[in-house]
């Protein structure tokens, strides 16, 4: 069969037929309603080729997939539960019709599991290669937004899942990509099933869509939260910038997946490094009281606190089993 050419659709006959097959209508204004009772929160971000993903390796419907668990986590991190989304997808001439339906189906994949209810598209043409632009908004109650309390020294620092394996996923990948781009041979195949949850983890990132229900239900109110995505050490010290109080990480604490030491020795990485300033993790950061220790423990098992809230003069360090602290310095786009 031929492939069907964006040329031959037109953009409206385009989005009409990706449409098909999902619980989403085209061409409907994105809105939802509210008692008044509600703050609204909106995110977006943009992902480029050749700067946010790379086609050589990246199937295009965990791409889409992977978009929108970015933009849903921020609106976690804000304690919102996802209402609606409005998408836009670049297209450049090298990309035909199906290959725009695989990122939109991961696109839609993520959305119905993360319980939007309306998703817009929009196709426009790009000369730079492909790009997913998302803008989501969720909303909060009041009741609950009233409910968060103020971060105090000593509440616990937590998050949802391991660090680094992201970061080691991907630099396995770029590995592969270069020894294919130097073989004479254009069948190669990377051998990855060593390395397939680290890979997993960057091609794929996951995050609980019932999170911020479960955390309501226990009546646990985070003081603050972050989307860990250019690394722990961005996320703290965004942290101890918005709280203006100090943060202590303990070392020994950090939640590491399996074979992460073995692969870092192997790509002569550190993994304590990589969990800092590797990125690509999209795990949740909470700040929970520390009068919810015990609670927070027994009903969220699948978090690690892997430290605490400090006094000011502190400010961000990180603790090594041995007690010395050693400054926390971010590598992502805040400014030190």
């Amino acid at each position: 069969m031929a492939e069907e050419r964006f040329s031959d659709l037109g953009r409206v006959e385009a989005i009409a037929r990706l449409y098909e097959g999902t619980p989403y209508r085209p061409y409907k204004t994105s809105w939802f309603e509210t008692s008044g009772k509600s703050i609204i929160s909106s995110q977006s971000r943009t992902f480029l080729e050749g700067i946010d993903f790379d086609l050589t390796y990246f199937p295009l419907k965990h791409l889409g997939y992977k978009c929108v668990t970015a933009v849903t986590g921020e609106l976690y991190a804000e304690f919102s539960h996802p209402k609606v989304m409005d998408v836009r997808i670049g297209i450049s001439a090298k990309l035909d019709f199906a290959q725009i339906g695989e990122v939109w189906s991961g696109i839609v994949s993520a959305a119905r599991e993360h319980g939007y209810k309306e998703v817009s598209l929009d196709l426009v043409p790009s000369p730079n290669g492909l790009s997913v632009s998302i803008s989501s908004v969720g909303e909060t109650s009041l009741l609950m937004a009233r409910r968060r309390p103020a971060g105090k020294s000593m509440d616990l620092i937590c998050v949802t899942d391991n660090l680094g394996a992201a970061y080691l996923g991907f630099q396995v990948l770029e590995r592969e990509r270069r020894k294919f781009e130097q073989s004479a041979d254009a069948q190669a195949q990377p051998a990855l099933d060593t390395y397939k949850n680290l890979v997993g983890a960057y091609l794929k990132p996951q995050i609980n869509p019932q999170i911020i229900g479960q955390m309501e239900d226990a009546e646990i109110m985070p003081s603050y939260g972050y989307l860990v995505t250019r690394g722990l050490a961005d996320a703290v010290r965004r942290l101890v910038r918005d709280s203006g109080l100090g943060a202590k990480i303990y070392v020994d604490k950090l939640p590491f997946a399996g074979k992460t030491f073995d692969v870092s020795k192997e790509l002569n990485i550190d993994p304590i490094s990589a969990a800092l300033n590797g990125g690509e993790d999209y795990r949740l950061l909470f700040t929970i009281p520390i009068g919810k220790h015990d609670k927070f423990r027994h009903d969220f098992q699948t978090f690690d606190v892997i430290g605490h809230l400090a006094k000011p003069d502190v400010g961000a360090v990180i603790v090594t089993p041995d007690g010395v602290e050693l400054p926390i310095k971010a590598q992502g786009w805040i400014n030190d």
